[in-house]
């Protein structure tokens, strides 16, 4: 059943969150992205009641919730939520808006104010004004440069009349840089091991909820199951918030897996006989486990500003998704008896390793960042402004390696509209984060 939830969501999950994208700027998109990714640990914790409910209601005289010749509580279960899912996906394929500029429910002018309000932010990290406006935190949500975001009355320049016009979809640079982005790879094994314990949890919290109850009523183990996703819909919605408010994504990522660390290492030292101390646990352990990935996706949607390599890179980042099997791999009913302690220390394994390698991508991002800086110290204004708008400052174009693919290629045959489209994917200037003068944000 994890493999089919996990294939089923592969594609829902990082089409939304780029739809969500286009209607805010990078520094709203954190805490708007927690109430939508939150709710699967809301789902959980509504899944759990409902269950225990319909647990109670579809049981015989006898206490046995698969009675014959009636409807069966998993029957019921797939029945309510499939038609309720199916509901909801018709309202909105009608009332959700393709995009900000055609929200039906906004005036000509407040399209245009709202599709102006996030090209702009989308500018800010272009330019160096910009870097040193977000070094330094003021601990508001937005300061005057923001404000001036929300003034309509401040024309767009003509880039940005272009970037509002620009519906070209996937270009083949988008494809090129996003298949050769070092970056995305090492966050998307990050995100697949941090993502482990959502997957398990979700799907097999129940199961590791049954050692501690003294009867084996599944009624009430579906409800003990709510309030551990309580917590982590309530600590990913602060966190969030502050990841916003703060203008950072990896340091709040850590403290959501420091919670989970703790809360895996509490499960395995404590006895599995301590029913409520490892329940507790269970709820610290919880806390922690949906805070990495919408982090995680903020981080990417506000690092890309091409709309086709933003959307290219999400959907890269989905195969987060795999954790999903691996969970399933890992909660093997054999190790039940034991109260899943193997899993619970490979899960810790997971979640630190994963740890390690967000450590490794802010190390890395900085290191990137110092490097542009100094590179521009070089250059003249004349040429930083060259480079911020069309990405063609002196700074070669490309990397050699690949010129010397082409030419290699271009003399097969067989190979030449292949070396004809990596022409095109790597023609003119850099774009977003390729340019010199783009500043990752941390």
């Amino acid at each position: 059943m994890s493999r089919m939830l996990t294939w089923r969501a592969a594609g829902f999950y990082p089409v939304t969150v780029t739809y969500i994208s286009l209607f805010y700027t990078r520094f709203e998109f954190g805490r708007r992205l927690s109430l939508f990714y939150g709710q699967a640990a809301v789902g959980g914790a509504l899944g759990g009641i409902i269950s225990y409910l319909v647990f109670s209601r579809f049981r015989d005289e006898t206490g046995d919730t698969q009675p014959r010749n009636a409807w069966r509580p998993w029957q019921v279960l797939f029945l309510l939520e499939g038609t309720l899912t199916v509901l909801f996906a018709l309202v909105g394929y009608f009332v959700l808006p393709h995009s900000v500029e055609t929200a039906w429910f906004f005036t000509p002018e407040e399209r245009q104010h709202a599709s102006m309000r996030v090209l702009r932010d989308r500018d800010l990290q272009n330019t160096t004004a910009a870097v040193q406006h977000e070094d330094a935190d003021d601990g508001e949500d937005h300061d005057e440069e923001f404000h001036g975001l929300l003034d309509p009355s401040k024309a767009p320049t003509p880039s940005q009349k272009r970037a509002t016009l620009d519906d070209r979809g996937v270009t083949p640079r988008d494809i090129f840089s996003s298949v050769f982005n070092t970056k995305i790879w090492h966050i998307l094994v990050c995100n697949i091991l941090s993502a482990v314990p959502v997957y398990a949890f979700s799907v097999f919290l129940p199961l590791v909820l049954a050692p501690l109850t003294k009867r084996n009523d599944p009624a009430l183990i579906n409800l003990l199951s709510a309030p551990p996703h309580v917590c982590g819909a309530v600590i990913l919605y602060f966190v969030a918030r502050y990841s916003d408010k703060h203008r950072i994504r990896l340091k709040p990522v850590f403290f959501g897996l420091v919670l989970v660390i703790s809360g895996l290492t509490l499960v395995v030292v404590l006895p599995t006989s301590w029913a409520i101390p490892r329940y507790i646990a269970l709820n610290i352990l919880l806390s922690g486990t949906y805070v990495a990935s919408p982090l995680t996706v903020a981080w990417i949607s506000g690092n890309t500003s091409s709309p086709g390599k933003r959307a290219l890179l999400l959907g890269i980042n989905g195969w987060g998704n795999l954790a999903g099997v691996v969970a399933a791999i890992m909660f093997r009913p054999r190790f039940a008896e034991n109260g899943y302690i193997v899993p619970f220390w490979l899960t810790l394994a997971c979640v630190a390793a994963s740890a390690l390698g967000f450590v490794l991508f802010l190390k890395r991002l900085e290191a990137e960042n110092a490097r542009r800086k100094r590179i521009l110290e070089t250059w003249s204004e004349e040429d930083i402004d060259r480079e911020r708008v069309h990405g063609t400052g002196p700074f070669p174009q490309g990397p050699q390696w690949l010129k010397r693919v082409i030419a290699m290629i271009k003399g097969d045959a067989k190979l030449t509209r292949f070396a004809d489209w990596l022409e095109r994917a790597t023609q003119g200037g850099r774009e977003g984060d390729e340019k010199i003068t783009f500043v990752y944000g941390l």
